[in-house]
């Protein structure tokens, strides 16, 4: 059983930065690809960032590159979000999504976590 719970969500000021955390619980951590959705008030889902296992592949969102970085530790089992220059249309709900089969697979992610609201004012 895996368990993702996030954290460092909150209510910021357009251009400020926030990370998010996400805490992994199980054993395989470290055979799972990792990533980052984001719902919005009115708009679907989307992915915002996503990193192999090793670490060594790494996604972006369009409306994320060259603002949002993630990244991950082993120990602890936790990947991060450090997101930069926020602004109002940042603002939704993110969650912490996981999947075991890799990479390609992480549009349809097995595991999510319950999100963390982050609101950024203008």
């Amino acid at each position: 059983q895996v368990q993702l719970v996030e954290s460092g969500g909150g209510l910021v000021q357009a251009g400020d930065s926030l990370r998010l955390s996400c805490t992994v619980s199980g054993r395989t951590f470290s055979t799972y690809a990792m990533g980052w959705f984001r719902q919005g008030p009115g708009k679907e889902r989307e992915l915002v960032a996503a990193v192999s296992w090793s670490g060594s592949n790494i996604y972006y969102g369009e409306s994320v590159k060259d603002r949002f970085t993630i990244s991950r530790d082993y120990a602890p089992n936790t990947v991060y979000l450090q997101m930069s220059s926020l602004k109002p249309e940042d603002t939704a709900v993110y969650y912490c999504v996981a999947d075991e089969n890799g990479l390609g697979y992480i549009m349809s992610p097995t595991y999510w976590g319950q999100g963390t609201q982050v609101t950024v004012s203008s």
